[in-house]
């Protein structure tokens, strides 16, 4: 059976909200790997401001690992803003497919409905002049 112009946009759609839902889940793994280099700096921070020698003694070692684990927040800051865009992006896609189908939805009701009222008339059409002239 051939598919309608609304049945396939209304598919288009849940292909849409898909891509959606796929960019917010890459978003949330982002900002679960920027919370994991919060805590492991918050953690290095620590450990250069403890009063413990074992930690004084790998200050200089903490002190890269906080300069690396800073530059790969700021890159996953960037990615952050990058996948939120994308999902608005995403968004925007699949609300004005979802309006399109509820057009095209609108258009073949309307379309229906007329081609019953013609075939309405058509009868009474048909059984006037099977009836002959009043």
């Amino acid at each position: 059976m051939a598919q309608t112009r609304s049945e396939k946009l209304q598919r288009l759609v849940k292909v849409q909200r898909h891509l959606e839902h796929m960019a917010e889940n890459e978003l949330a793994a982002t900002a679960r790997a920027r919370a994991e280099i919060d805590e492991s700096m918050s953690a290095a921070v620590n450990a250069i401001g403890s009063l413990d020698t074992v930690h004084q003694l790998f200050a200089s070692i903490y002190s890269g690992q906080i300069s690396r684990l800073t530059a790969k927040d700021q890159h996953l800051a960037t990615m952050q803003q990058i996948q939120e865009q994308k999902i608005l992006r995403e968004r925007a896609k699949a609300d004005r497919l979802a309006e399109q189908a509820k057009d095209a939805r609108e258009v073949e009701d309307r379309d229906a409905d007329e081609k019953t009222i013609y075939e309405l008339l058509d009868q009474q059409f048909a059984l006037s002049v099977r009836r002959g002239p009043l």
